[in-house]
């Protein structure tokens, strides 16, 4: 059974309905990955395996009795520790939170449930979800499958190592600053980010929160670009408030080979400078995209200033995310606000500034996003597909020390803050648009690199194919070694 650990959610599930293998015998075969594997990697911190069992044998009983439950009957799956699972820890890594136990399912969980998944765990976050590396008090610190001492990326670092190491047939995560894309590319898997309201986040919250934070999304995490299309499906859609007066009708792909795509590559940015090899190889994917007949151009652009819209992200992002701040926290935000030596263009001034920003600034803020919105659409009247880098390297060895946007990585060769990342983050995420991530090779260190393939607003599932066609015929999943 060696294949079924790097098999496709689609693969497992018709080998379950098949009767190839039974829903309880796929789950212990990754149960018993996860007790091999797992204690290196620090991916699934949190399991209900009684409960696993039990849903898996009514899985193989309802199939037995002709009943199919849905898409995903019986598959074993995990699912980021931030979405609330009943009886389950939902911490999102916070010691303050480290006792708080979920009483109801996400709206995300509860429609996997109904397409017939089987959630046996969750999988580990960075404090509070806001980290490109996944360690906390709680959990511990999940390591890279491809090097261990590297980041797996985050906040949904648990999860991307988890499907790259085979202990999962699929997982779902979160992003507002590239949560679920830089662990796909870390990892060397397929993420989406979808539109910005298309996905419902109920439940995928801490006590107290009920609304969908501005630009997060929540999304699917896979080893297939299938996959995601499929678990897209399944979770997309109106949450019950708004049922009533809309429903998501999702355009087809407008394109369905590689030939009759028209991409835009962009391959780094002054505000973001990447690493030449990794630049190296997104250009060969888009060779190969021009060699298979597709238009390519390394030119076009909306017409949006880069460093302005990178300005207006963290404003907004550190604004959308201040609700989850302590006292002690604002008090700092002020002190740095208010301090006149503080670099006004340094990461740190505009956290601050974006933590304390007053509303009638944010309206002013959004009014020029919807400018950008604009940019953007009538980019895509013309352009199918924004080819780009997910971050600016590949993954980058552990740095618990200090805060975060002190830490330094090397690109080309140079010091470059961890943060100038966000970048590639918010160019799409900022303006609300898809993005789906998969893999685009190795770097010369034998590390994955993932593609970006940003799509039109609303249009997930041309992103989707696209990244599904560049994986059949260009460049796809690879295993990471030592996991056979």
């Amino acid at each position: 059974m060696f294949e079924l650990h790097f098999a496709t959610a689609i693969e497992l599930v018709a080998k379950i309905k098949s009767h190839e293998i039974s829903a309880v015998e796929l789950l212990d075969y990754f149960l018993d990955r996860v007790e091999t594997y797992n204690p290196r990697l620090n991916a699934i911190i949190w399991m209900d395996v009684e409960g696993a069992r039990a849903r898996a044998k009514a899985a193989d009983e309802a199939l037995a009795k002709g009943k199919n439950w849905g898409p995903l009957h019986g598959l074993p799956m995990t699912i980021k520790e931030s979405f609330n699972i009943a009886g389950g820890p939902t911490t999102w890594g916070r010691p303050d939170h480290k006792d708080n136990m979920a009483d109801s399912n996400a709206l995300y969980v509860d429609r996997l449930l109904g397409a017939g998944a089987n959630i046996f765990g969750k999988t580990n976050v960075p404090i509070n979800l806001a980290d490109w590396q996944s360690f906390n008090e709680i959990y511990g610190t999940t390591n890279n499958p491809w090097d261990l001492g590297m980041t797996p990326g985050g906040s949904s670092g648990g999860s991307a190592a988890a499907l790259a190491a085979g202990l999962t047939g699929l997982d779902a995560g979160s992003d507002i600053g590239a949560s679920i894309r830089n662990p796909a590319h870390y990892c060397g898997i397929f993420g989406h980010k979808p539109t910005y309201g298309i996905v419902p986040s109920d439940g995928q919250a801490l006590p107290g929160f009920f609304n969908q934070a501005d630009i997060a999304v929540v999304g699917p995490l896979a080893r297939s670009a299938e996959d995601l299309a499929l678990s897209l499906d399944i979770v997309a859609g109106p949450n019950q408030i708004t049922s009533t007066a809309w429903q998501l009708n999702m355009p087809a792909p407008r394109k369905t080979a590689l030939k009759d795509f028209k991409v835009a590559v962009m391959l780094s940015d002054p505000a973001a400078e990447v690493e030449q090899s990794y630049q190296d190889r997104l250009q060969a994917v888009a060779d190969a995209l021009a060699k298979a007949g597709a238009t390519v151009s390394d030119r076009a652009r909306p017409d949006i200033d880069t460093a302005r819209a990178f300005e207006i992200y963290i404003l907004l992002l550190r604004a959308a995310t201040s609700r989850s701040a302590i006292s002690e926290q604002l008090a700092y935000f002020e002190t740095v606000a208010a301090d006149p030596n503080t670099d006004r263009d340094s990461y740190l001034a505009r956290m601050a500034r974006g933590v304390l920003l007053p509303h009638r600034e944010w309206l002013t803020l959004d009014n020029e996003r919807a400018f950008m919105r604009h940019a953007w659409t009538k980019f895509f009247q013309e352009w199918d597909i924004l080819l780009c880098p997910a971050a600016t390297s590949a993954a980058w060895p552990h740095d618990h020390a200090g805060e975060r946007h002190d830490r330094m990585i090397t690109v080309n060769g140079k010091q470059q803050r961890g943060v100038d990342q966000m970048f590639w983050a918010g160019y799409p995420n900022m303006v609300f648009l898809p993005s789906t991530v998969s893999p685009a090779g190795l770097s010369p260190e034998g590390l994955p690199l993932g593609l970006q393939a940003v799509a039109a607003e609303g249009e997930d599932k041309t992103g989707i194919e696209f990244c599904r066609l560049v994986s059949n015929e260009i460049v796809g999943f690879q295993a990471p070694p030592g996991y056979e």
